[in-house]
């Protein structure tokens, strides 16, 4: 006999596990599909091991989707505060870094817990290994795996997206978006360190390590946090915020390329310099360079920038340093990727609810939809948040 459940949630990850133990204490009956061996391997691995859960402060304006308001309902519906105060009722210590993040003092398998504890109140039924080989539907949605075959008046898409398919992403939350003719925004990798070419990477990888606190721009956005050179390009959180940007597919004209990163933000550098060579300070300009920015990355800049003790070269060097313009030629991929942009287009699901509007009971949520998050806790808080609306309407 078939089982027959209110609900089926696909995939175990932080989205799929909260809507499923919200469901469940909802009094529906519930039932999650993981392919994986355990629950939540990617909530593991997030921020260092300690999972930054969410930001204090959350807006649409975090987010980058092809719709920028689809998001606000949501978010306004269950807000960092409401998951904030479920660690709290579990008495996880957590602390905040800059920017508002807000990590456990512990270990990532702490906010795992609350999420296992949330489905065990809710008695939902969870199944691991099990590869979703078919999703119908007729009068009820019907989901084969290698083991047996399940129905549900509901199904909750949670798949996340293609980042890190070591720890076994796949594309199958686009592909059932696909057979149910829903449209997909094309995924590319985010949050990602950015890659140099030949020359660049002659001039400046073997500098890996090296970190300095930037501005960095692409367009019309820009981030002050740190930069971080690598054996093959750039990282760092500034780089990673900007590569979801940067890595955006754009069509129907010539992509802009180019990033600058400023080096010495907030400073007035040939003010500060003719200060020190007052004060007697030949070297003003190494000095300055080496306290603001790496000592190995100072002496390169002069290096290539063939700078003279002159004023006009002063004045160029001072431009370069406020606007220091890379190409990169690519990213380091889904491989390295900590999230994955685009996905399940915002035009085809309520955004009060996460249901297609075209085939009802069929849900998304979290990293499958075309909702993608700044570096910094804002994934986790639409993994809540977009779970909670669709468990509010199951």
């Amino acid at each position: 006999m078939t089982p027959v459940y209110d609900v089926i949630i696909l995939g175990a990850g932080a989205a799929g596990l909260f809507c499923a133990g919200l469901a469940g204490q909802r009094g529906r009956r519930a039932l999650v599909l993981e392919s994986a061996a355990q629950p939540g391997k990617k909530l593991l691995i997030s921020g260092g091991g300690r999972c930054n859960f969410t930001n204090r402060s959350v807006s649409a304006a975090d987010f980058l989707s092809a719709n920028p308001h689809f998001a606000k309902s949501a978010l306004a519906r269950f807000t960092p505060r409401d998951f904030i105060a479920l660690v709290e009722k579990y008495r996880i210590p957590y602390h905040e870094k800059t920017l508002g993040q807000l990590f456990c003092d512990g270990q990532a398998k702490a906010i795992l817990n609350v999420l296992e504890e949330e489905c065990k109140a809710g008695k939902v039924d969870l199944q691991f290994g099990c590869s979703i080989e078919q999703v119908t539907k007729d009068t009820c949605f019907r989901v084969r795996t290698g083991q047996a075959t399940y129905e549900s008046a509901a199904l909750v898409v949670a798949t996340g997206g293609l980042s890190i398919p070591k720890m076994g992403a796949t594309g199958l939350g686009y592909r059932l978006a696909g057979e149910f003719g829903l449209r997909v925004e094309p995924p590319y990798p985010a949050l990602v360190p950015l890659t140099f070419d030949e020359q660049d990477r002659r001039r400046w990888c073997d500098l890996a390590g090296v970190s300095a606190e930037v501005v960095a721009t692409f367009g019309k956005r820009s981030f002050r946090e740190q930069a971080l050179v690598t054996h093959r390009g750039l990282s760092g959180p500034a780089i990673l915020q900007l590569s979801s940007y940067w890595a955006r597919p754009v069509t129907g004209k010539a992509a802009l390329r180019e990033i600058r990163l400023d080096l010495l933000p907030d400073l007035d550098f040939s003010q500060l310099v003719e200060q020190r060579r007052a004060a007697g300070d030949r070297s003003a300009v190494k000095t300055i360079l080496a306290e603001r920015v790496m000592r190995r990355l100072a002496e390169r800049w002069l290096e290539v920038e063939g700078f003279t003790q002159s004023n006009p070269s002063l004045r160029r060097l001072e431009q370069r340093l406020h606007g220091w313009a890379l190409t990169p030629t690519g990213t380091e991929g889904f491989d390295k990727a900590e999230v994955t942009g685009g996905g399940v287009s915002t035009a085809e699901l309520d955004s009060r609810t996460m249901e297609a509007r075209n085939v009802p009971g069929l849900f998304f949520v979290g990293e499958v939809v075309d909702v993608t998050g700044h570096l910094g806790g804002y994934n986790f808080q639409w993994a809540w948040s977009s779970a909670y609306a669709a468990a509010m309407a199951l």
